[in-house]
């Protein structure tokens, strides 16, 4: 006869396998979640032809702003979203984020009369809830696939990087028939609802689940520890991968947010190719680019480590951010060329994602990653406001912020290889 104990000890374990079973629905609305948000960021470029011509005594540094505090507040409060996440659940912050894209974009649509108002209802709102989506989703995949950790991050972050390619063209085409402020309108409610419904499916693992047969490979090292925040901050290891996330990202951010004013100082803006607009045929092929690039760099970190692919990659990009300095007046090149330089760029959101749970544990990954996803939130700084401006600075031309970029990106690169690969391996190896 089975006793009451046996009996809770069955269903729980039926739960467990419910839930894993259940692992690849999670990853699959995450992933969903993401390519909703991911043109709050990617399409920024779309709006500001139509921003310029609505406020023409407006400067365009003070217009590239509003992707500046967009990327800000993405970033910076989901620290604290990330902590409510591990606490409290995944779902009711969801939906808080949810509703705050559709706020974000559709009160920017039909209420930004001034550049003032959409500071506050494109950056402000609709970055807070993009970021509290972005942070809720990846951590959810870093839980859910310790066994595949890279790929599943690289995955959920591919709906971020590669989900507008889904979307910029029929954007553009809705901004030309419809007018910015509509376009932000349909677009916001639209975008909202879908992110709601994915709200109302995710949910954490189970308390100890872990995939059945599960050996941890040689290549990735893992800690035995859930660190919480505070322990993450008493770490060296943290603040050499927030450094390098600020460096890498920096690049990255600058020419996603600013490619129709690139394509302009390299005099290739007004070209045309089969009839398409070089500029959002080019973001919609480096959306796809970056997209894949999280899933492919991801999955390749999981067979060979998080450190020997970052500086691999880090050090490719390098060398195509500089050679954009080198196209002036070439579009097919632009064409060729800035697909590349996201192929290399977009597996930042994979990898270092992966390496947090990785190095910090699986159990407060929300709050620990999204400390150091603040990093981006400081590159979008440089990356945003500060390019516009050295830019402005030299008539107009990104070489410089480009130059500055290109060396940033080396530099990480080798830091991954001879400083943070070193640190870890040491410190995880002589974990009790």
């Amino acid at each position: 006869m089975v006793n009451q104990a046996d009996s809770v000890k069955v269903e729980a374990a039926s739960s467990l396998v419910e839930s894993a079973g259940n692992r690849w629905i999670q990853l699959a609305a995450g992933v969903t979640a993401m390519v909703v948000i991911s043109n709050f960021q990617y399409a920024f470029t779309l709006f500001t032809p139509g921003l310029k011509q609505q406020f023409p005594g407006v400067e365009y540094k003070d217009i590239a702003l509003i992707y500046t505090l967009f990327i800000l507040f993405e970033t910076w409060p989901v620290p604290v979203a990330g902590y409510f996440i591990d606490k409290f659940g995944i779902r009711n912050l969801m939906l808080i984020g949810a509703v705050m894209i559709l706020l974000g974009w559709m009160l920017g649509g039909m209420y930004g009369t001034t550049v003032t108002h959409l500071y506050i209802f494109y950056g402000v709102i609709a970055g807070t809830g993009a970021g509290i989506i972005y942070i809720a989703t990846v951590a959810n995949a870093i839980k859910w696939f310790p066994d595949k950790r890279g790929l599943a991050a690289g995955l959920t972050a591919a709906g971020f990087g590669g989900g507008s390619a889904l979307t910029l063209i029929p954007i553009s085409s809705t901004i030309s028939s419809m007018g910015w402020a509509n376009a932000m309108t349909a677009w916001g409610i639209g975008q909202g609802v879908v992110a709601i419904a994915m709200a109302l499916i995710l949910h954490h693992p189970p308390k100890g689940w872990l995939p059945p047969n599960w050996v941890q490979p040689k290549a990735v090292a893992q800690t035995r520890r859930d660190f919480t925040s505070g322990q993450m901050l008493s770490q060296k290891e943290f603040y050499i991968m927030y450094f390098m996330f600020l460096m890498v990202c920096t690049g990255g951010l600058m020419t996603t947010g600013n490619m129709s004013q690139i394509a302009k100082s390299l005099n290739v803006s007004d070209a045309q190719f089969f009839g398409i607009a070089i500029v959002p045929l080019t973001a919609t092929i480096a959306g796809v680019a970056n997209a894949f690039a999280r899933i492919m760099w991801g999955a390749i970190s999981d067979k060979f480590g998080r450190e020997y692919t970052m500086a691999f990659a880090f050090a490719l990009e390098g060398v195509l951010i500089l050679l954009m300095t080198q196209i002036m007046g070439m579009p097919i090149a632009f064409m060729i060329l800035m697909p590349f330089v996201f192929l290399a760029w977009g597996e930042i959101y994979a990898l270092f994602s992966a390496i947090t749970g990785d190095v910090f544990g699986p159990k407060n990954a929300s709050g620990n990653y999204g400390i150091l996803y603040t990093a981006k939130g400081a590159a979008s700084i440089m990356a945003g406001y500060g390019a516009a401006a050295v830019a402005a600075a030299y008539a107009g031309s990104f070489v410089v912020p480009y130059y500055i970029a290109g060396v940033f990106d080396l530099i990480a690169a080798s830091m991954a290889l001879f400083v943070l690969r070193p640190i870890i391996r040491r410190r995880i190896a002589g974990e009790v």
